[in-house]
């Protein structure tokens, strides 16, 4: 062209990028007239252990002053990575990378290349014993809906996030936006996120959440019945009756069978919401993000009178959450009313104890996508001889070297844990979509009986040590990719 533009082949957008500058995605540029990656490709070097450091390029001295020579030929120790790598669009390419190695006298190969990737999204997992909002409620990014409210777990929430209808079926504000907050979030950054007809929740992998501006500490330790059968033991004696205020189930100790077995005697305590078996009652208010996840602020307003022909003055009452968060302590004057008094320091340790067992509050992101035909074209000629292949556990799968859950049923379905990947191993084109590393590592024999691109193999020691490629140490929870045993994820 009369500027000296050139055209990129790396996704549909086909961009025309001017000398020294980059397309609209920022991973590919005009370096003089050729078209390159921008980004470095990433080796994974299991020899290294300062976690995510980079090896220095040859000549270069290290933190402990000695020199790397740029030998890339430790082929037990090094992972070639689908980082920066490059992509197999358009379709038909072979992948960028097909690399042989040789592990303990068998050969192998793996091949590597970044998926572009319209059918994908996040799952996320937010611990919290607050209720964030109603299940199926539109989950919202710089206003635009980017996912929904899924299920309640343990102690946790979780929202499913992305996927093709909001990158692709909306407007195209929405489909930015989302693809902005899945990149965002698959990279570790802090996104803020609403939810319809519920909370504010700042998210950021392997960091707590923030429900309406208040940063979590600890997710709940067990449901009420659950704390109730926990602590039990430790309540016996020093307390007449305890109550743990629970969104889904609250325990009362004399009740249940745990206080049944210990012997607690009754106390006449009687509670609002639906019992479900003694002991256990479901719905006693609504939820919210006060005491165990309800909107009480006053946790009496759960109880109904005493039976007088039970309970009697002085009977103490201890009403706790399922996080410790809440406490406060009653004892009944003449009337059977609970008359609030200071915490007995006897008590006061067995809330702490609760505290104690509530694990610290995180948020988990997990990428999810679907590889599909054109993906596995750059694998092989026949793409449905690689899932097959994958299937029956001959191909390993990985994302940036870290393990993978490939779903059962048809396709390539994985998802991967963001925080046991490399840092920035993900990008986006502006169709839009998700640029996201994926491995395929089997042995050379397999690869040659599945159709695979053989006249692409290439050794390991034809990859010489240039600026463009960083060595980054491997994550030592993560199995090694190249193990001859099949790592479980």
């Amino acid at each position: 062209m009369t500027d000296h533009a050139i055209r990129c082949d790396a996704c549909p957008v086909l961009c025309y990028i001017k000398p020294g500058r980059s397309g609209s995605c920022d991973r590919y540029g005009n370096q003089e007239g050729k078209l390159v990656r921008l980004d470095p490709h990433v080796v994974l070097d299991r020899s290294l252990t300062r976690g995510d450091s980079i090896v220095p390029f040859a000549g270069q001295a290290s933190e402990g002053g000695e020199d790397w020579d740029g030998n890339l030929l430790r082929n037990s120790e090094t992972f070639i990575t689908a980082i920066g790598a490059g992509t197999t669009y358009p379709d038909y390419k072979p992948a960028p990378f097909i690399i042989s190695t040789e592990i303990q006298g068998i050969d192998m190969v793996t091949v590597v290349t970044e998926g572009i990737f319209s059918y994908c999204g996040v799952k996320v997992k937010i611990d919290t014993d607050r209720h964030l909002g109603p299940e199926t409620s539109l989950v919202r990014a710089q206003g635009e809906p980017v996912g929904h409210v899924t299920t309640n777990e343990y102690g946790s929430q979780m929202l499913s996030l992305g996927g093709v209808r909001h990158l692709t079926g909306g407007s195209r504000r929405e489909g930015t936006v989302t693809c902005e907050t899945l990149l965002r979030l698959c990279d570790r950054k802090a996104v803020e996120l609403a939810i319809d007809g519920g909370t504010t929740v700042q998210v950021q992998a392997g960091q707590p959440p923030v429900v309406d501006g208040v940063r979590e500490e600890r997710m709940r330790v067990g449901c009420g019945s659950a704390t109730i059968g926990m602590f039990a033991k430790q309540w016996y004696g020093k307390v007449d009756e305890v109550v743990v205020v629970d969104d889904h189930i609250t325990g009362v100790l004399s009740q249940h069978q745990a206080g049944k077995l210990l012997g607690v005697p009754e106390t006449g305590l009687q509670i609002k919401g639906r019992r479900s078996t003694p002991g256990r009652y479901f719905r006693v208010a609504e939820p919210g993000t006060a005491w165990g996840g309800t909107d009480i602020e006053d946790p009496l307003s759960i109880l109904n009178p005493f039976d007088p022909k039970v309970a009697r003055a002085g009977l103490r009452l201890l009403m706790v959450s399922t996080t410790g968060e809440h406490s406060a302590f009653f004892e009944l004057d003449e009337a059977l009313r609970p008359v609030e008094m200071e915490l007995p320091e006897i008590l006061r340790k067995s809330v702490e104890r609760i505290r104690e067992n509530c694990e610290p509050a995180m948020c988990s992101v997990l990428f999810m996508a679907g590889a599909g035909g054109s993906l596995r074209a750059g694998v092989t000629e026949n793409p449905v001889r690689l899932t097959q292949s994958v299937k029956d556990a001959l191909t390993r799968v990985t994302c940036g070297g870290a393990p993978v859950y490939i779903w059962p049923g048809g396709g390539i379905t994985l998802m991967v844990d963001v925080m046991r990947m490399p840092e920035n191993a993900f990008g986006y084109v502006p169709t839009p979509a998700i640029v996201a590393p994926i491995e395929f590592t089997l042995k050379l024999e397999d690869y040659a009986a599945l159709g695979g691109h053989m006249d692409h193999v290439r050794p390991l020691k034809s990859l010489v040590p240039d600026a463009e490629r960083r060595h980054v140490a491997a994550k030592d929870e993560n199995p090694w990719p190249l193990s001859p045993s099949r790592p479980k994820p």
